[in-house]
């Protein structure tokens, strides 16, 4: 060991290097209203996390905030083949569906939403958007009728 390394350290112990938390890195530039930024932090998470499913879905909600559809349809369905109940992942993609006009697609995901919904009483907005926009699609009249607003 160098005498510099232990001069840093106070004793004989290695210096391990420190991994960043770029999960929250990228919440709170999200927070900032840096989509962009959030979305360089979640792709550095991805890189160390391939598979983390919380990942996927945040780098694609901040892709669908910069109007980067394809790209967020791609992480939904990504988590989506790791845990195909991800309720949120169908939620998201639904919408986004919905924006590119595959109408029977999008009623797919909203049905396997509602199939396990959230029971957290701050989801309930959600719930009850998926629920109404369903309703809609479903209704003989309403079927490809524009989405409403997401409650976000």
């Amino acid at each position: 060991m160098s005498w510099w390394r232990r001069l840093l350290t106070g004793d004989h112990e290695t210096v391990k290097p420190q991994r960043l938390d770029y999960l929250n890195e990228g919440l709170a530039l999200e927070r900032q209203g840096d989509y962009d930024g959030a979305i360089t932090s979640y792709q550095l998470a991805l890189r160390d996390h391939p598979h983390d499913m919380k990942v996927l879905q945040y780098t694609a909600i901040a892709l669908s905030r910069t109007g980067r559809r394809e790209e967020a349809i791609r992480h939904y369905r990504r988590a989506l083949e790791l845990d195909p109940q991800l309720a949120g992942a169908h939620y998201g993609l639904a919408f986004l569906l919905l924006k590119r006009g595959d109408t029977e697609r999008a009623i797919e995901h909203l049905r396997a939403f509602l199939a396990k919904p959230p029971r957290d009483p701050e989801m309930a907005r959600w719930v009850d958007h998926a629920r109404a926009t369903l309703d809609r699609l479903a209704a003989p009249d309403g079927v490809g009728a524009p989405p409403q607003r997401d409650p976000s």
